[in-house]
């Protein structure tokens, strides 16, 4: 059966070609035609536009922080652009990057990767989508948190499997629980993707938890996808303990991770995935990855070395460290206004507050908040069902100056 889209591009199109003019457009793809937007990308052009117009719009919408990367990066990459020749790397990436990420495993998170389960991508976005395509089949079930971030849904749709939203609360950190995966599992489950810490939410799943998923999925032969691009930004778990790699309870799962966030480096596009130790499926990924996207950018991935030196980790360490503070101040502005956060963010720069209070759908108040108090924010409708109505994504990635700014603004609002 067509889509709406698509039969309104074919009667569109015909139409014109009915009056003499251009021929009409194909049908577009199902995929294509069903895709959904990416709602925190949608306000933010809005605010774009905006801005543009002269209005001084507080952006607290976008996962972007605004450190940018290290400055031994920017000068790794200045010098790349001397003259010399760029070739393709291999697929899966830059041995001495591999090699460097594996380092890093081992030395902030106590893990022995070998390098060569690594695979360097062009940006965490095409790591996520290596992992699906790798996984998943036409009629599988991908069970996902909800909320969780919009994309792996529109991932595993592409590749024509099933989206199983397993509704989380404030009671379960907004994560997936063993109970939950036991009771939404299906004959047709292939893969259980987690993302921890988790954007909308900014909230761990505590390590016995992820343990205890994690063995139920691969207990019934089933793939575990763990986005944990923002792994490295996190404090502490709720008991005080380290937050850790999934890798330290499930040595077969999928990791997914990205430059973007420790590391400051968003528009740069680049990131990894740890793939299982198995030669077949390393095979199968090499073999994906050329297909998709040849390899990475080659500037980008020896540029990228210069984040493992001493002094740029020191630095990405004293941001992680602004990020909390900035988090300090996003928790308590919230919560004077009267907007408290049901579970305070250790991971993610996000806050996820409940806007039921205010009479208004979650969609309402970030239109009106964006259109009267000048502040842009992101509904909840991205991130799945069960608090698309009620909830609002706020990103703290933002300055000190910029939260305080936009947090008295949304008071003055909602007064």
């Amino acid at each position: 059966m067509e889509s709406a889209a698509q039969q309104q591009s074919q009667s569109s199109g015909s139409a014109k070609a009915s009056g003499g003019g251009p021929v009409p457009t194909p049908a577009m793809s199902r995929r294509a035609a069903e895709s959904n937007p990416f709602r925190a990308m949608v306000f933010g052009e809005k605010a774009d536009r905006m801005i543009a117009d002269g209005v001084d719009v507080i952006k607290l919408s976008l996962g972007e922080p605004d450190f940018g990367a290290p400055p031994a990066v920017r000068d790794a990459m200045r010098e790349q652009y001397d003259g010399r020749a760029l070739p393709y790397t291999a697929a899966m990436g830059l041995p001495e990057l591999r090699r460097a990420i594996a380092d890093f495993y081992h030395e902030r998170h106590a893990l022995d990767i070998d390098p060569k389960r690594i695979v360097i991508t062009a940006g965490g976005s095409a790591a996520l989508l290596l992992a699906t395509a790798l996984t998943v089949d036409p009629g599988d079930d991908v069970m996902v948190a909800d909320p969780s971030y919009p994309c792996n849904r529109e991932l595993v749709r592409s590749f024509e499997g099933n989206v199983v939203d397993v509704p989380t609360s404030a009671a379960t950190r907004f994560h997936l629980t063993d109970e939950l995966v036991e009771r939404y599992w299906t004959e047709r489950t292939k893969a259980v993707m987690i993302t921890s810490p988790s954007n909308p939410t900014g909230t761990t799943i505590g390590f016995d938890m992820l343990s205890r998923v994690c063995a139920l999925a691969a207990g019934r032969g089933a793939w575990r996808i763990v986005d944990e691009t923002y792994l490295d930004l996190a404090d502490r778990e709720p008991d005080g303990t380290k937050v850790r790699s999934v890798l330290a309870c499930d040595p077969g799962a999928i990791v997914c991770n990205s430059f973007s966030k420790f590391f400051g480096m968003t528009g740069w596009r680049l990131g990894w995935a740890i793939m299982p130790d198995d030669d077949a499926v390393l095979t199968a990924v090499d073999d994906l990855a050329t297909n998709y996207y040849l390899c990475a950018h080659t500037p980008t991935q020896h540029a990228a070395l210069a984040c493992f030196t001493p002094d740029s980790l020191a630095e990405c360490e004293r941001r992680r460290r602004e990020l909390l503070a900035r988090r300090a101040i996003v928790v308590e502005g919230l919560r004077r206004i009267g907007l408290p956060v049901e579970v305070e963010p250790n991971g993610a720069f996000y806050a996820y507050f409940n806007v039921s209070s205010t009479g208004m759908d979650a969609w309402t108040f970030c239109e009106r908040a964006l259109a009267d108090a000048h502040v842009a924010l992101t509904p909840g409708r991205d991130f799945g069902a069960a608090t698309a109505d009620t909830h609002v994504r706020l990103s703290y990635a933002a300055s000190r100056e910029a939260l305080a700014e936009g947090l008295e603004r949304l008071g003055r609002f909602v007064r």
